[in-house]
């Protein structure tokens, strides 16, 4: 049965626009679709063994295909039937996730976090991906890093996971190595998932990325672009 929405604000994601950023439709079939269910099962599995409900994002550069991975597997999971995503863009040195989904948003959790918004004024929902609802950010902030980790930030945080107890919070971040923001919220999540690119990421930035994430439990690596794997991972 579909989610009626009565607050959240509804739009109509762009097919072409969908397909230009290799973003999956849930109702197709294919490699990238079955490949992103197998990540899918793999990531609940251990999320569920834990009883964590939110998982960052990461990656040890720029274009390793962090928020394609991002947004695919939030909605991966929102396919499943068996639990509600919200994906919160919280890369505010590049904010993408509006772009890629072809949201044009009035208001994002930047919004939010600067008290120009309430919360409930920046929830958006693509119409046919079912359970899925997204946060997204509207602007790049200078000091990101600090507004990531001020009250607000926590605040905003603990209000999500009191307000949805029962849904999957995935965050996108800024890449590790490229500033300290990630590793600055990290601890404010309950895991995460690191994103490669084969070709692009250098295993030594692999190791120092893990390295740098010690403290917070990660349920695996995505190896993107992989060319053994027919779906691209």
């Amino acid at each position: 049965m579909s989610i009626v929405y009565s607050r959240t604000r509804v739009f109509d994601a762009d097919t072409e626009v969908l397909e230009r950023n290799r973003i999956v439709n849930p109702a197709s079939s294919g490699p990238a679709v079955a490949a992103y269910r197998m990540l899918r099962t793999q990531v609940l599995q251990r999320m569920e063994a834990n009883a964590w409900r939110s998982l960052a994002v990461f990656s040890p550069g720029s274009d390793d295909g962090k928020t394609t991975t991002a947004i695919n597997l939030a909605i991966s999971l929102a396919g499943g039937r068996l639990n509600t995503v919200l994906l919160v863009d919280f890369d505010f040195k590049r904010p993408m996730i509006a772009k890629r989904l072809g949201l044009t948003a009035e208001f994002g959790v930047d919004d939010v976090l600067l008290g120009r918004a309430r919360l409930e004024d920046c929830l958006y929902h693509p119409r046919g991906f079912d359970r899925l609802v997204v946060l997204p950010a509207c602007a790049r902030l200078h000091n990101s890093s600090e507004v990531l980790v001020g009250p607000r930030s926590r605040e905003l945080v603990a209000e999500l996971r009191r307000r949805y107890p029962e849904r999957i919070i995935v965050f996108d971040l800024p890449p590790v190595l490229n500033a300290d923001d990630a590793l600055s919220f990290a601890p404010l999540v309950e895991c995460g998932l690191v994103v490669a690119a084969e070709g692009k990421t250098r295993r030594n930035d692999l190791v120092r990325t893990i390295e740098l994430l010690v403290k917070t439990p990660l349920v695996g690596t995505v190896l993107n672009r992989s060319s053994e794997a027919p779906a691209g991972y």
